[in-house]
């Protein structure tokens, strides 16, 4: 019996036939399942439509599983314009074979605007739980591999949205999930937005109920592998005997800003607080008139401290270390980016006062997205509420960024301090101080945050989006396997 059961998302649009035939037409291919097809039976012996939801649903993926009765299932995530290289299925299954993979994808081609190009995916781990990791359009699951998934972690949930990834996160524990550094097909792109536009998906309103279902399936995987932590497993913040020159400090990282970095020492300087305050700016070795700029606001406000790094070859996380170890580092140390703005005179107290109130070792803020000339742009407000009191720390390891402005206990972070990196630095302390510690939360705007042209992640080339994806997915591998660790001993 040929080995592959095809699971394909049915299409009005004129591409699909062609795509559809692809793989009614290999001798690899035992069936094809056509989900959402209805009562639209394709023109092939082999296709068989499967009138249900939505691709991806629970619901869906359990009835394909009932069909798929070889020794392979090929999910395609697209309804057209995927193009098999000849030898592509023949390739899968020879790979999966020989690696006994649970599931095994590949890179490809890109066609837009007519145009082919290059996309390399990356290579799989342990900390691969986001729910946006990009696997392509084909996806070739070992039949077998998600029987005994099943049978060990128990029937997919009742998910309208999350079956897919609830499915792969399952599978992921005691099976290989293999990536194939080979180019076997193209595939029409079709989300075309920029990284920039892409980044902000899972914290739009209209994807919460979306967002909730992938909660609940990586909450349950975090429990299949012992790296859950309990909603009430904190350790209070340890008393200091270091003496500090302020309650608090606003740090600055700062290289060739000179346009922006005066409006954002205003904003610092304009605080209004009943207790004392500075402002540390690093200055990275600026070209420009950046440091000039910082030293003229420091003489008439002493307030202002510059710092420039020894060190020429320090990231933001390093410049950061130079303020947290600087002796006019306060008691808490809260971040503003350079080209960034505190949206009000009040959001320094509000920091402080919940770093009070609720003996946390890290306060996180909410932003609000505007442009360069400060007017708001969609989705406008990230309040990360994703983040709740119960299950945020668990649900940060399946999200790429926990909000600003970002505020820590300087006397904890002085025994971590943060990786010497431009990317993911921020993200990778959050992670490390939940563990142990709990993070207060502010819901409301506090900063404005400026998407423009020169934003660092405006528009990513293919190759820096998976530099930074693999990071962060290693971060989180770290992390995951900390907690397991941490559980394990207790």
């Amino acid at each position: 019996m040929q080995p592959i059961t095809v699971y394909i998302p049915f299409s009005t649009g004129n591409h699909f036939p062609e795509t559809l035939r692809q793989f009614t037409d290999s001798p690899l291919v035992n069936k094809v399942i056509v989900a959402g097809a209805g009562s639209c039976v394709p023109g092939s012996a082999k296709s068989l439509p499967l009138s249900c939801g939505a691709l991806c649903s629970g619901e869906s993926i359990t009835r394909a599983l009932e069909y798929a009765d070889t020794e392979f299932l090929l999910f395609v995530t697209q309804a057209q314009g995927v193009d098999l290289k000849s030898p592509a299925l023949q390739r899968l299954c020879s790979v999966a074979r020989d690696s006994c993979a649970g599931m095994v994808y590949s890179d490809f081609y890109d066609l837009r605007g007519g145009c082919r190009s290059e996309h390399r995916t990356i290579e799989y781990q342990t900390g691969s739980i986001r729910d946006n990791f990009d696997f392509g359009a084909l996806m070739l699951f070992s039949c077998a591999a998600l029987r005994s998934a099943l049978e060990k972690s128990g029937p997919l949930g009742a998910y309208a949205y999350a079956g897919l990834y609830d499915l792969r996160l399952k599978l992921s524990v005691d099976h290989l999930i293999l990536h194939l550094p080979e180019f076997l097909y193209t595939k029409g792109e079709v989300d075309t937005r920029a990284s920039g536009e892409k980044q902000f998906d899972y914290v739009d309103p209209r994807n919460r109920e979306v967002q909730i279902e992938y909660e609940q399936a990586a909450t349950s995987h975090l429990k299949d592998i012992g790296a859950c932590l309990a909603p009430d497993r904190y350790s209070d913040p340890p008393a200091s005997n270091e003496q500090f020159e302020t309650e608090a400090t606003v740090v600055i990282p700062v290289r060739n800003r000179e346009s922006t970095i005066a409006e954002a020492l205003a904003s610092v300087l304009s605080q209004k607080c009943n207790f004392a305050y500075n402002c540390i700016v690093v200055d990275n070795h600026s070209t420009d008139a950046t440091a000039q700029i910082v030293q003229a606001a420091a003489v008439p406000d002493n307030r202002v401290h510059l710092l420039r790094p020894v060190r020429e070859d320090l990231a933001i996380g390093g410049c950061w270390n130079e303020a947290l170890l600087s002796r006019h580092c306060g008691r808490y140390a809260v971040q503003l980016d350079s080209d960034d703005l505190y949206s009000t005179p009040e959001t320094l107290q509000k920091i402080v006062d919940l770093f009070h109130s609720q003996n946390c070792a890290m306060v996180i803020g909410s932003y609000t997205l505007v442009n360069d000339r400060l007017e708001v742009i969609a989705p406008g407000l990230i309040d990360h509420s994703e983040w709740t009191a119960d299950n945020g720390r668990n649900n940060a390891l399946r999200i790429n960024g926990l909000g600003a402005p970002r505020a820590f206990d300087t006397a904890i972070l002085r025994t971590m301090l943060l990786p010497d990196t431009s990317y993911g630095e921020d993200y990778a302390t959050a992670l490390r101080i939940s563990r142990e510690y709990r993070i207060g939360r502010i819901y409301s705007p506090l900063y404005l945050c400026r998407r423009w042209e020169g934003n660092t992640d405006a528009a990513l080339p293919l190759e820096k989006i998976n530099t930074n994806d693999f990071y962060k997915d290693k971060i989180r591998t770290i992390e995951i396997l900390a907690r397991m660790r941490m559980n394990a001993a207790e």
